[in-house]
């Protein structure tokens, strides 16, 4: 149910979200904060290709909403001196829309696909030729007399972004030269993260509570953004002229955000595994039907990060509540967890 979560802990983004993201949106690989070995494996990447005077290998990132995949891939066009075009997985409907995207590239420039994964079979076929030979195949006229023409293309480099790895298909997969995980981040990075964009906005905060916003803001920069805004709201409103520890920590129990950064939705799950089905295992769509929620949503939006932080695990019969958990909750551990065990 929508009511029992707090949307400023969802890691998609939201119309805010992509208005704000455009004013604190790193511009260069040196303000990007975090991901280290991707960030310094693509700078050599990027500098190699702009010697050679190439196009940079096509580049996957995966990982979940809301970790700056779509930030890197602006950095990576800005860094190359070429224009980046953007889309989204879903969007391209059809050949025309593809080669339409396709032709309109320059040399060397970027094409960026979010959600790659929900490309539909037939574009991703059309797709191949292009990342291979820089070539998409036309037909023109009906029956007997169509015919195919092939056009070819100014080299270009495809970016694509994922958040389903598993529902990529080996050969899209396979054609991609770079491929790089992007992973939740640490207090420390998100609170230097938060730190920034509270300076870019105006907002007057204190390193405890930058550190206190970092630590609940579930390792996403996405989600560490959006609730300095709102609790700059609760401290201007509250006359509060400078954001602190207390300040953060008054705001965020407000907004019901716990101080592992779960709030009342993820407690609902988590609840539900150990009340309702004894710490599981229990499965997904069970899970599903009982909280009232779609399976994509649970999979997607709730269960990244409370398998991330060891509150749930994933087994083949189904989900199953830690110790950890049990613990967060206030419950009593059992004698022995499912199956005769408790991790």
């Amino acid at each position: 149910m929508d009511g029992d979560r707090t949307d400023d802990l969802r890691p998609d983004a939201t119309a805010d979200d992509q208005r704000f993201e455009l004013a604190l949106r790193p511009r260069t690989f040196d303000e990007y904060v975090g991901q280290p070995r991707v960030v310094e494996n693509l700078k050599v990447f990027v500098e190699a290709a702009r010697q050679r005077s190439e196009p940079l290998d096509h580049v996957l990132f995966c990982g979940p909403p809301g970790l700056g995949k779509t930030t890197l891939a602006h950095i990576i066009a800005r860094a190359l001196g070429v224009e980046i075009h953007a889309t989204s997985g879903p969007a391209v409907e059809k050949k025309g829309d593809l080669a339409g995207l396709l032709t309109k590239l320059g040399p060397r420039e970027v094409l960026f696909v979010d959600e790659i994964h929900r490309l539909n079979a037939v574009i991703e076929e059309n797709l191949y030729p292009a990342m291979e030979d820089f070539a998409i195949d036309i037909m023109t006229g009906e029956g007997v007399g169509a015919q195919s023409i092939r056009l070819n293309l100014k080299p270009f480099t495809l970016i694509g972004a994922t958040t389903r790895t598993g529902l990529l298909t080996s050969p899209l997969r396979d054609r991609f030269g770079i491929v790089e995980r992007l992973d939740y981040y640490g207090p420390e990075d998100l609170a230097r993260i938060v730190a920034r964009s509270a300076d870019l906005l105006g907002v007057a905060l204190e390193t405890s509570g930058a550190e206190e916003i970092a630590r609940r803001a579930r390792g996403t920069p996405r989600v560490a953004n959006r609730l300095l805004r709102r609790v700059r709201d609760f401290a201007q409103v509250d006359g509060q002229a400078i954001i602190d520890r207390e300040t953060a920590d008054h705001a965020l129990g407000r907004l019901e955000v716990d101080s592992h950064g779960l709030d009342p939705m993820d407690r609902r799950l988590l609840e539900t595994i150990v009340d309702k089905f004894d710490g599981g295992p229990v499965g997904v769509e069970t899970l599903s039907a009982a909280l009232g929620e779609e399976k994509d949503t649970l999979e997607e939006v709730y269960e990244p990060y409370l398998l991330q932080q060891g509150f749930l695990m994933r087994t083949p019969r189904g989900r199953v509540a830690t110790r950890k958990a049990y613990q967060h909750l206030g419950r009593p551990l059992p004698d022995s967890g499912p199956q005769g065990r408790l991790v």
